[in-house]
């Protein structure tokens, strides 16, 4: 992205103290893992470089030269291969030579665009926390809460479609707060009080956004090209930050318009870019109904604060 340089301090887990009435963080891992079906130096170079060595995979295909392979590698795939449950393979196999949910495993040394301060224990001060799922519809592109408790909010009611990389149907709409329903090792309604209880002890908090890289046009098809172009939004949200960036208000929080993103040289044309940032009320009115039973769905633990932000989300949507 033309005048900007990012570099990595961590992929996944941030340990998070406040410190001056901020967040800082931390990274305490020494590397990334990841999912490798679709990985490649087009869609992302840097991952690829890391991974071209000291690196561990699992449930990939094995080639006739002792070289790993995967559905979306660069160039032509192996005349012939060992999949991953040990079978032969070749390129007319029904199918595939590595699982959807096939990893690797790889060193943060590996990485081209590491910060040279990651090992610094001060950690960094955080500016934005940005959820995320994958909905083909009713989510739009990229929006800011209004506030903290409301941005506790969008992650507490953030779900994802299903995919192979998680259990049950694919395609199926699934809560998961935070992205931690598999890893919240305590009664989730306290998870949701802590945020809340952080958010009172900061004069400083990080904006939060949420983001959907996934929606899909008429045709089925993504809308958004997704890969480095999501630095388009990331710059929008770092305008934010910086109070720089221009917003529309809307029922679900702060929208960018059209001409708030970056989108230069942008192969997208003007209909898809307002599917990405349009409000459906007929969806949004599923969607609330969804939140109100997810939260039932939780025996009553769920803050009376977010209960608070969901019934203002739906009185918003009645203005």
């Amino acid at each position: 992205f033309k005048g900007w340089k990012v570099t990595t301090v961590g992929d996944d887990i941030a340990w998070m103290e406040i410190r001056d009435g901020r967040l800082f963080a931390v990274n305490p891992e020494n590397g990334y893992f990841g999912v490798v079906p679709g990985t490649s130096y087009k869609s992302n170079p840097n991952a690829m470089k890391s991974i071209e060595h000291d690196t561990l995979y699992t449930n990939v295909a094995l080639t006739d030269d002792n070289d790993v392979w995967w559905e979306g590698k660069d160039g032509a795939p192996p005349e012939h291969a060992i999949e991953w449950r040990g079978d032969d393979w070749t390129p007319d196999s029904k199918e595939k030579a590595a699982h959807p949910n096939s990893r690797f495993a790889t060193p943060m040394g590996n990485n081209p665009a590491l910060d040279p301060d990651v090992e610094k224990g001060e950690g960094l001060p955080i500016s934005a926390i940005i959820f995320g799922g994958r909905r083909s519809d009713t989510v739009p592109l990229v929006y800011e809460a209004f506030d903290w408790n409301h941005g506790v909010y969008l992650g507490a009611t953030m779900a994802s479609e299903t995919t192979a990389a998680a259990t049950g149907a694919v395609g199926k709409v699934r809560r998961d707060p935070m992205a931690m329903l598999p890893f919240c090792g305590y009664n989730i309604g306290d998870y949701f009080r802590h945020w809340m209880d952080i958010g009172k002890r900061l004069t400083n908090p990080p904006l939060i956004f949420n983001v959907n890289w996934f929606r899909k046009g008429a045709n089925g098809k993504f809308l958004w090209p997704g890969f480095g172009e999501n630095m388009r939004v990331l710059k929008w949200v770092i305008d934010r930050c910086e109070r720089t960036g221009g917003a529309l208000k809307s029922p679900v929080g702060w929208l960018p318009s059209p001409h708030d993103l970056d989108l230069e040289e942008l192969d997208i044309d003007h209909k898809s870019v307002a599917d990405l940032l349009g409000i459906d009320h007929e969806e949004w009115q599923k969607e609330l109904a969804e939140h109100e039973a997810f939260f039932g769905s939780l025996g009553g633990v769920v803050p009376e604060e977010l209960q608070k932000q969901r019934k203002q989300l739906v009185a918003r949507f009645k203005e």
